[in-house]
């Protein structure tokens, strides 16, 4: 998996001790993850083997999981990863998430900027999508900002931590990317 940098960010692959940061910045925050599909995490522990997990899986050529460092910090904030991808379609699908201490600040913009820009210049996928619970429009700007159009939205189309929810559909073509 390719190292991605950015002006503020490094996305990289997950590593043993990461769990501990995963925890204390987002995972264990039932804020950030009231929208997400998986529930808050117990404890750092829990974190750590997850990490662990991706850290291993990794190694894979079409795994896709990435560690939202801070360069300011030096420590993971949020992840980015490619959570479902379609071969017949050239189609990724974007998932992420960020500690709370750092919404608002363009910060997973720009780290989703940089996965598209890999996903479609390096990859050769043809389309990048990702999808929010429309009770989360934040997300929905995000995808905004990171130069994807918005197709509309699917009823009842998504489960998360607040049960089957609406969910808007967001994408960027390879033939669109600048």
């Amino acid at each position: 998996m390719k190292l991605l940098e950015t002006q503020r960010l490094v996305l990289r692959p997950f590593r043993a001790g990461d769990g501990a940061a995963m925890f204390r910045n987002w995972a264990g925050d039932p804020a950030v993850t009231q929208f997400l599909t998986w529930p808050v995490h117990e404890s750092a522990e829990a974190s750590e083997q997850l990490v662990l997990h991706w850290a291993e899986e990794s190694k894979r050529p079409s795994f896709y999981q990435w560690a939202i460092e801070l360069r300011a910090i030096g420590e993971p904030i949020g992840s980015i990863s490619v959570v479902r991808q379609d071969a017949v379609v050239g189609e990724a699908e974007i998932g992420y998430c960020i500690g709370r201490r750092w919404w608002g600040q363009g910060l997973t913009a720009e780290a989703l900027r940089a996965v598209v820009r890999f996903l479609i210049t390096e990859v050769g996928v043809n389309r990048v999508c990702a999808r929010h619970d429309v009770s989360n429009p934040n997300s929905g700007r995000v995808m905004e900002k990171a130069g994807m159009t918005k197709e509309g939205v699917l009823r009842a189309a998504g489960r998360n931590n607040r049960g089957v929810v609406d969910m808007a559909v967001y994408s960027i073509l390879a033939g669109e990317y600048p």
